[in-house]
């Protein structure tokens, strides 16, 4: 496979505008390719919902509006359709409860224990349409935090997975809560985190009551112990310090009761995790990361047919101790990693 690594530099609009150009002047045809999207613009498009959000994205982070006009013309598309693009989770969707689930992702986190780095793995899971579509970018900003993320064409970054430079790591699952309100789009929150100095700082953005929907946003930093899980449906917030090893996919685990859909592959990839975890295996992310369990939804999603629309796009491996993070990605084999790049917090200025 396929995953370049881009450098990028400038104000909010340049960096929109490289990441645009990168995403290709083919873009408006590959969002074409995706049932997801085209089904988002045939009952969004034109909308007043829709322009409630941008509205709310303007007032809370007009800078990353800016990211997003500068991606549509990079891409040479419309403002409104990358827009929408970037609130594809944000707009009730009642195709997104099909049988699979197009979009998923499994994480694991491993708290530090004397002896080891914490560690957070990831994979992402999205439309198999995107495979040697997306790539990395290491972006940084005339202003604000540099990052390394893993990006879509036409998103923006921050919401698969990322590790910013004073060594905040995030990544994300989807979750398919019912809680919409008109608020802040999830994509804009992702960026605000992964843009943050500190955990803490992290965490009161994700506090927020003007949220528009739900992510699970999986947390770490170099110096600093914790290792988090947080849901957050719109309707609420829990911040969870993981004491043990700790797996999350792609449904609520801590709301008891709070309305979302569970679809199969979630559910499987969740049982299957938790059963490796309390077997024990857990010293290396990877071997859990890569499972594919028989008869079931697997965790490493790689079929390129059959009913599972969902697909392993790449799969990341943080590790944070006191002073650095040390990160890897990896495509279609974990044999050696596509890039890999250790961020040190001495090299942070103060």
């Amino acid at each position: 496979m396929t995953l370049p690594l881009v450098s990028i530099a400038g104000d909010p609009y340049d960096i929109g505008v490289a990441l645009g150009r990168q995403s290709g002047a083919g873009l408006a045809t590959l969002l074409e390719s995706a049932q997801r999207y085209r089904r988002l613009r045939e009952t969004w498009r034109h909308s007043s919902r829709l322009k409630a959000l941008e509205t709310a994205a303007r007032a809370a982070y007009p800078q990353y509006v800016r990211t997003v006009e500068g991606i549509a013309d990079g891409a040479e598309m419309k403002f409104e359709d990358v827009f929408l693009w970037n609130c594809r989770g944000d707009l009730p969707d009642e195709h997104d409860s099909d049988s699979a689930g197009t979009v998923g992702c499994t994480s694991v986190l491993l708290p530090g224990d004397g002896s080891r780095d914490a560690m957070i793995g990831h994979n992402e899971d999205g439309e198999r349409e995107f495979e040697g579509h997306c790539f990395l970018a290491k972006i940084t900003p005339s202003e604000g935090v540099g990052l390394t993320s893993f990006c879509y064409p036409g998103l923006l970054p921050g919401h698969a997975f990322a590790v910013n430079a004073f060594g905040l790591v995030q990544t994300i699952n989807h979750i398919r809560a019912a809680d919409f309100q008109v608020g802040i789009p999830r994509h804009f929150i992702t960026h605000a985190v992964i843009s943050s100095r500190s955990l803490d700082d992290a965490l009161s953005v994700l506090r927020r009551r003007d949220r528009a929907s739900a992510f699970n946003h999986n947390l770490m930093q170099a110096g600093d112990s914790r290792v988090m899980s947080v849901e957050a449906p719109a309707s609420g917030c829990d911040a969870l310090t993981v004491s043990a090893p700790y797996a999350h996919a792609n449904h609520l685990l801590r709301f008891p009761g709070h309305a979302q859909t569970v679809t199969p592959s979630s559910h499987d990839r969740q049982r299957r995790a938790d059963s490796l975890l309390s077997e024990g295996a857990f010293s290396d992310p990877l071997t859990l990361l890569t499972d594919q369990e028989p008869g079931a939804w697997p965790i490493c999603r790689k079929s390129r047919s059959g009913s599972d629309t969902g697909y392993t796009l790449a799969t990341a491996l943080f590790s944070a101790g006191a002073h650095a993070v040390t990160w890897r990605v990896y495509g279609n084999s974990v044999a050696a990693p596509l890039h890999e790049g250790v961020v040190n917090l001495e090299a942070v200025p103060a």
